[in-house]
This record gives structure tokens, sequence and C-alpha cells, in this order.
């Protein structure tokens, strides 16, 4: 007998060698139906595999990522079966999934194409194979024997990754009469596939190497029920008409301009307006928790970046290195903030009664992102942290922990995400090389995060591999209004840099000690969290939040005069005004300012203007009624006020 040990802590036992559906079966019917893949001691398995001695296990199913997965993953496969089928001689790179389905890159035979109109043909087929039922099985291959079997394909790229791999880790998994190197895991057979819908095409170079060979990459999605597709269809449409890119362009937030350069925005005075206000409000729920802003440079030395292990770890996905006139002297566009705080904090010494010190800064910083990777402001090359760095003493580190996740909560009020998880992003204990620093102090790392969490009272989800290279993190990650998930805000407990960077205390015991270091960042970034926003709004942001809160509209030319008096005046009142005195007819000005979504829409002509007065409407709602200029000031004031009420006490 051997014990198989589940979530709850509970232990079943079973005859030697059971699989995954043998133990969802013996749980329950409906787990025994639903269940996509195992996860056996922290490994995802196939559900199919044996289990030969006692373990600890999770079975995953659609509702669990690591189930999604491992669907997509095995549809990936399934896709590429299809376009062998088609196109007989493709190469295939690697076929890995995404948050919204998987893609495979392929090199197709000279001469061939593939074009969205051969997405019908592909998904038919697709789903032909799927019916088929046929099982997905794994075999182990030794490295010899892998490359003859690929280089008999001619299938240079599958070579290329074989040569990267150890003996006796190597497997393949075959269906029907495709057969592809994969390490899985996989869902027990294609008949599980109920629902396709290839969505993309586009080239991406071989492993995302600009140097290598262009290849096509097709982008596709699937479901185990022809309704979840039908809703996703459904949601992708709503999806398009909240594209921030196109919002965005309709509201006059942010360009992006050729001649200035690929992945570098250009904030509009409207979208200069909306990120002034984001700030604003940030730095007023920091100051109320002690932060002090500071303000770094562009640029740094480049051995300040290897100091921090930044260079070591992203120096190819930075811009290369500014050289100067002096021999040796080189600089780096900043990739990260935390280096520059670091010395702020060594430019004067600290006593334990100095601690914590809290400095905050929105800094500007530089990644190369690849120009097909470039996505609108959710994947750009220049952008803008909310970042801050926390120096405590180790027994203040819990309490400072849970008063960034006051900032992170008090956020997503003010902004409405109501709808998030909160996930524990620890270190790989298979993958060791992956980080910096002693696994002792790992260990008082991840440690302080879980404690915090459950004195905060979270209910969280804990990842392995998805923690920083210098430190684990509590990552947000929000659902929007179309439930699609993005992560936003994360806190880091970093032990590392300190150390690194020798920055130390005089403790009450006068001797010296090292502080640890919080990185927070409850926006992420300016650019990705806008477009976050305005995807989540619609671009309907809450009145306290959106560029222009009122525009006033005047029936005709003659009425120009006081439209400006009313102008003047809810500016002087703080509220953000705008005039359309365009020769249009009133008509054409609502449709258009509301296409702009400006919240509140005066409305002046004679009678208003003899009466000192405006006509309102409300953005979705309609007419308000008419208001004298000082009660409609106060009412929009109050909306403000009702809107941000108790997060700053």
């Amino acid at each position: 007998m051997i014990q198989i040990t589940l979530p709850d802590k509970s232990v079943r036992e079973y005859p030697e060698a059971v699989n995954g559906i043998e133990i969802a079966k013996s749980i329950s019917h409906g787990l025994a139906k639903n269940v996509l893949s195992i996860e056996v001691n922290g490994q995802a398995w196939d559900l199919t595999r044996k289990i030969t001695k006692d373990a600890s296990i999770k079975l995953h199913t659609w509702e669990d990522n690591i189930g999604k997965e491992t669907f997509w993953h095995s549809s990936a496969h399934l896709l590429a079966e299809a376009i062998e089928f088609f196109f007989p001689g493709t190469k295939f790179g690697i076929g890995p999934t995404v948050d919204n389905g998987f893609y495979y890159d392929i090199d197709l035979p000279e001469g061939k194409v593939i074009s969205e109109k051969d997405f019908q043909k592909i998904e038919k087929k697709m789903l032909e194979l799927a019916r088929q039922k046929n099982n997905i099985v794994r075999s182990e291959i030794s490295k010899v024997d892998a490359l003859t079997m690929f280089a008999e394909k001619n299938d240079e790229l599958k070579q290329e990754l074989i040569g990267e791999l150890e003996d006796g880790t190597i497997s393949l998994y075959n269906q029907g009469n495709f057969t592809d190197l994969c390490r899985g895991p996989h869902l027990p057979n294609t008949g599980y596939i109920k629902a396709i819908k290839l969505t993309a095409i586009a080239g991406a170079y071989w492993r995302g190497d600009e140097k290598n060979k262009m290849l096509t990459r097709v982008y596709g999605i699937t479901f185990p029920k022809q309704k979840m597709l039908e809703e996703y269809l459904v949601m992708l449409e709503e999806a398009k008409k909240r594209d921030h890119r196109k919002i965005g362009k309709e509201m006059d937030l942010f360009t992006f301009s050729e001649a200035v350069g690929q992945g570098l925005p250009l904030w509009l005075p409207k979208g200069a307006q909306l990120r002034e206000q984001l700030e604003i409000f940030l730095k007023k729920v920091q100051k109320k928790y002690g932060y002090d802003q500071v303000i770094t440079p562009h640029i740094g030395d480049v051995n300040l970046y290897k100091t921090s292990g930044h260079y070591e770890k992203y120096g190819k996905d930075s811009f290369q290195p500014i050289s100067t006139p002096a021999e040796g002297e080189e600089y780096l566009l900043k990739p990260m903030n935390c280096p520059h705080h670091c010395e702020i904090y060594k430019s004067r010494p600290k006593s334990y009664k100095d601690l914590p010190v809290r400095m905050a800064e929105f800094g500007t910083v530089y990644r190369y992102e690849q120009s097909g990777e470039l996505h609108g402001l959710t994947r750009v090359r220049s952008f803008t942290q909310d970042d801050a760095h926390i120096f405590c003493r180790p027994d203040q580190l819990k309490d400072e922990f849970k008063k960034v996740i006051d900032i992170v909560f008090i956020i997503f009020k003010a902004l409405s995400f109501e709808n998030y998880v909160t996930q524990i992003s620890l270190r790989d204990p298979e993958k060791p090389e992956k980080y910096i620093g002693s696994p002792e102090n790992w260990d008082k790392a991840e440690k302080a995060i879980v404690e915090a969490c459950e004195e905060k009272g979270l209910n969280t989800i804990t990842e392995l591999g998805e923690a920083a290279f210098y430190g684990p993190k509590l990552d947000f990650m929000i659902k929007d209004a179309l439930g699609r998930s993005w992560q936003l805000g994360t806190i880091q407990v970093d032990y590392n840099l300190p150390e690194r960077f020798k920055l130390e205390y005089i403790g009450a015991d006068d001797n010296r000690h090292q502080p640890v270091m919080i990185h927070r960042a409850p926006f992420g970034s300016m650019e990705r969290f806008v477009a976050v926003l305005i995807e989540h709004t619609a671009g309907k942001f809450p009145l306290w939040l959106t560029p222009e809160q009122a525009v006033i509209l005047p029936i005709s030319e003659k009425y120009n005069d006081y439209a400006k008096k009313v102008s003047d005046f809810l500016n002087i009142s703080d509220i953000r005004t705008v005039i359309d005195d365009r020769n249009e007819k009133i008509g054409r000005k609502i449709r258009d300012n509301e296409l702009k979504r400006i919240p509140y829409l005066l409305i002046v002509g004679e009678k208003e203007a003899e009466t000192e007065t405006v006509s309102v409407r409300r953005q979705g709602e309609g007419d308000k009624g008419v208001m004298e200029k000082s009660a409609f000031a106060n009412f929009i004031l109050k909306e403000v006020k009702d809107q941000l009420s108790g997060l700053y006490n």
C-alpha cells in the first residue's frame, strides 16, 4: 500500500502504482470527470502517470491555472498535428501556454505560408483529431536517440533544444500520427478538447533573438465546452471595445511616435493630468504612512547594477551601456530604482532609532523589450514605477509589510478593484541558481511574508518559482470588469541587496547590524496600471481621477462668454473644466463629449445665462436638471469627497 496525502492533509491508501485518474475516481465521480492534471510532490504530472511511492498530491481542474495550462499545452500539440497534416515537413519550435490560450512557433516548408484564411480548415481538422480521442502517451528517450530522431526529420529547431537538455531528462509525447519533444504534462487524450478557436498569427524570431530566423507564430484557445468558447468570444468583442489603445486615442490620453522610438509612450495633456491625479492620490496616502519622496537620475554607473545583481540577471534585457569620453567609464539607462535608493540610505549613518526609513519615488526605468513584444502601454521600453523602498530592523519587518498591504487595499478601494487574489511567490527549491543570497535569509524572508499574510487574514495562494531573484514577494492579481486577470501591485522582502550594498545601522547594543529591505510598487508601473484601469472602466474613470470632470456646451456662439465665466468659476473651485465652443449643433457636441467619457456635460443658453445656472447631464444617466453654478460646484465636490471618503484618514 502507498499513502497519498491530499491538500487538506487527509491521507488515502492505495495499492501500489496508482494514477491521478484513479485517485480522482476514489474521491468523487464529479472530480474524476473534471480533473485535468495532477501535481505530485510539487511537480506537474500526467494524470495517467503511475505514482509508486508515498506522495503529496493536488488535483487540478479547469478552475485552476495549472489545469488550464495542461489543457492548453495539449491543445498546442493538437494544433501542431493539424498543421503537419496540411503542411508536411513543417519544423516545430516551441508551443507554450499564454494567459489566454497557447501558441506554436513553426518553420514552414519553403514557399508555404499560413494566413488567417487557413484558420477555419485547421480548426476543423483539430476538432476531427480531438474527436478521435487519441491517447496522449509519454515516453522517455535518450539524448542520442532524440537527436537522431529529429535529425532524420531535418528539424534543427528541436535538435538545438535537445542539445541543451541533460540525458535522462528527455521525454516525448505521442498522439495519433504526431510525436513531439516535451516535458509535459498533458491531458490523457485529445477528447477533452471540445471547442477550438485560432485567434491570431504573427512573426516571431526563434527563441526571441533577432539574430535568429523569423518563424510563424499561430495563436489559439480551446475549451472543454462549446458554451465556454461562445462566452469567450463575446468577452473578446467587449475587450476590443475596451482596448486601452483605442480608448486612449479617443480620449487623447497618449500616443506613440516612430520618430521618438518604439515602446516610448508620449503622454498628452489629458493623459498627463490623469497620471498626475494618480500621483497626487498615492503621495497623500504615502504621507499618511510616513514616506519621504526622493528623486534619482535616469542613468547609473554600470558597476552599480553589477553590485545589485541586476546586470547579471537582466543585462541582456537592458539597453547597451553608454560609454563616456573617459576611458573605462560606462553608464546604464536605469533598469531599476532600488540600487539608487540603497545609495541614498548609505549617504548618512543610521541608528536603530532612525528606522524604518521609507523612501518613495515615481522613478522612470528602461528595459529593452523586443519590438514584437511591445503592446500599447502594457509592454513598453520606458515606464515609471510608483516605487518605494523601506529599510527596517528585522523586528519591524512584519508590521511594515502589513502596512504596505493596507496601502494596496486603499488603492483597490479607490478604484473599485473588488475581485482579486493574493499570491505568495516563493523560490523554486529545484533551481537555487536562479536566486542570490543565502538559504537562511530566504527562509527568514519567506517566513515573514507567510506570517504577515496570516495575521492580515488574507486568503492566499502559493506559487513556487515566482519569486524575484533577490527575494520572495506578495503579488496582487486583480480581475477586471471582463474577468481577466492582471498582476497589479507587488511587495518583496529582501535581505540580499542590503548585504550586497553593505547597508547597516547601529543597534541599541552599539554594534553594526544589517537592515531588511522591502520593495513595493502598488501600481506596478504607471503605464501598465493606466492601461488596465482604462480597460477595467472602459475609460469611465471615477470622478476624482478623470482628467476632465465637466465640459461646458454653449448652445451657440452668443453664450461663449457665459460659458467662459462658468468655466473660470469651476476651475477656481478645483473642478477640472473645459469648454466646447465649436460651431456645431448641441446634439453633436453632446455625442462627441460623451465619447470622450467626460462625466458632466453642462449646457448653457439664454435661460442659463440670465439665471446664472447650468443644465446638467451625467454621462450615461441623462438630464439631472438645472443648477445654480455654485450649487453644481458643491454637488461635484461632494461626489469627489464621497469617493475618497476615509481613504486618507
